[in-house]
């Protein structure tokens, strides 16, 4: 187990807990003064009032919740978030509605997921020719149905 050290942000803020033993990632709650209405077609910043630290060997993937989306149509916008080791900041949640009506957003309502993912940095290297491949440049769909 990697540590992720919390901070709340207000002390009535409720910290993730795993709700299974096979649970990749925690639910993160909104924390909220008030409820927030999202429109359809539209996008807001949800607060959840806490603050983290962890190994810069690791991020935070912030990811939709599946009921959410199944049942409402609600994401997460920039899926998936991505919270860096040395962001001390609020962790806040862009979601979005893909649905035809309102959703209201309450506090304590989960309504994102966060995984603890290890990252691989990469040693960037300018070449002028890349070695060849079968494919070569060919994308978006051309290797077939």
């Amino acid at each position: 187990m990697v540590k992720v050290l919390l901070k709340k942000l207000n002390p009535d803020v409720q910290l993730p807990v795993y709700k299974t033993s096979g649970a990749s990632g925690v639910d993160l709650m909104a924390f909220l003064e008030e409820p927030i209405k999202l429109a359809p077609n539209s996008s807001c910043l949800i607060p959840t009032g806490l603050a983290v630290a962890f190994s810069e060997d690791y991020e935070l993937q912030i990811r939709p919740r599946s009921g959410l989306a199944a049942k409402n149509s609600i994401t997460v916008l920039n899926t998936p978030g991505t919270v860096d080791s040395d962001y001390r900041g609020e962790i806040k949640i862009i979601l979005f509605n893909h649905g035809g009506k309102e959703f209201i957003i309450n506090n304590k309502d989960r309504v994102a997921q966060m995984i603890l993912t290890p990252v691989v940095k990469m040693k960037l290297q300018e070449i002028d020719d890349l070695p060849s491949t079968i494919r070569g440049e060919g994308g978006f769909g051309s290797t077939g149905k």
